[in-house]
């Protein structure tokens, strides 16, 4: 990516988020001021096509972007990969004001897929679109755990078809339209500051312009577009995760001392052993990040296969990596002021977020098969 991200994420993280990261974990409120910055220094729109008025950069800078927002605040990190997996699907399928307003850093979206009903299984929703006359079309649904819920400016939101066969269609909505409520605030373990709550849609009225792509083909358009981005992302967050883990364990080996030994925590043998687990199972995520990317990127016929695999394989590592960093740090860890026990706790979500890890395995063995995804 070009340097300029790099540069503004990092001005970003140093002048804005590193500092607000405890507060935001401990308030648990939406991450507001944290999100106005991102869009200051222009990262809500750097994946926007630059003829909307975007940076035009693609997956690998998001990832890049995400990546050094999970190690500062993971809360901020997940609304903004939503964000940009919600983008993918505007800027293919979208309005083209809306797509200008979110390259203009104006607007934020997110994704509304899962639901109470069909919970984690977001290719099943129970939610319906009933023709209402006049072109218009009523929304109902219970939708469950939606990042940035009455923050973001528009969800990408999936429904029942409208009358067409197909498991789902696809329907921009405002948050102001009426009949939207949110049920509940957010109060969980991790990611306190993301606004992750049900969204419930009580007869909302929408136009059928606000269809994105062709009724009933929403499930497909969530797989070429929404899918990639997020799954991708989340594995870049993971990873994220993982790298301000491994640098606390070492902060705290080398600066840790045995003093009537006359030798620090990094002189042990079992200790270092301990770490280069982390380091070790940390660049082999990276690694499997970029192959990722780079099957994405150039088209292999891998590529399908690598997506589905890439957040199970980051998801799990990062559990592992955050349990081990709070036992080799010891009775520090507990202590909030190490910043080791938010990480920790921010990277036990990824493995539960739709798909969880359990359907990602499914996907792979079936992929792997030649057996249909769904």
């Amino acid at each position: 990516m070009s340097c300029d991200y790099a540069r503004a994420i990092q001005d970003v993280i140093e002048e804005s988020i590193a500092p607000r990261a405890d507060e935001v974990d401990r308030g648990g409120a939406f991450c507001r001021a944290n999100i106005d910055a991102l869009a200051a220094a222009g990262l809500l729109g750097l994946v926007s096509a630059e003829e909307a008025g975007g940076r035009g950069e693609g997956l690998a800078a998001a990832a890049h972007v995400v990546e050094r927002l999970a190690g500062s605040c993971g809360s901020t990190a997940m609304i903004l990969l939503m964000h940009y997996a919600a983008t993918a699907v505007i800027e293919a399928h979208g309005p083209k004001d809306v797509r200008e307003a979110v390259a203009a850093d104006a607007h934020l979206s997110t994704l509304a897929f899962s639901e109470a009903g069909s919970r984690s299984h977001f290719w099943a929703p129970l939610g319906t679109a009933v023709p209402e006359g006049r072109g218009r079309v009523r929304l109902d649904a219970d939708k469950s755990w939606v990042t940035s819920a009455g923050e973001a400016d528009s969800y990408v939101w999936s429904s029942r078809p409208l009358a067409e066969d197909g498991p789902m269609t696809l329907w921009l909505v405002p948050r102001d339209r009426e009949g939207l409520s949110v049920r509940g605030g957010f109060d969980g373990l991790g990611l306190r500051g993301n606004a992750s709550s049900p969204v419930r849609a009580d007869g909302v009225l929408a136009d059928r312009d606000d269809m994105l792509g062709p009724d009933g083909e929403g499930l497909n358009i969530a797989l070429q577009t929404a899918l990639p981005h997020f799954l991708i992302l989340n594995a870049a967050f993971s990873l994220g995760l993982m790298e301000a883990l491994t640098a606390r364990a070492a902060a705290h080996l080398t600066g840790t001392r045995f003093e009537h030994l006359g030798q620090t925590l990094a002189d042990q043998p079992m200790q270092r052993a301990q770490f280069a687990e982390l380091r070790i199972r940390t660049d082999q995520v990276r690694a499997f990040l970029r192959d990722a990317l780079d099957a994405l990127a150039r088209g292999r016929d891998d590529a399908t296969l690598r997506v589905l695999e890439v957040k199970a394989v980051a998801a799990e590592a990062a559990s592992d990596v955050a349990d081990a960093t709070m036992r080799l740090c010891g009775g520090s860890a507990f202590r909030k002021e190490s910043g080791v026990e938010r990480l920790f706790r921010d990277a036990l979500a990824a493995r539960v977020m739709a798909p969880t890890t359990q359907a990602l395995h499914d996907f792979v063995a079936r992929a792997s098969l030649g057996m249909p995804l769904f």
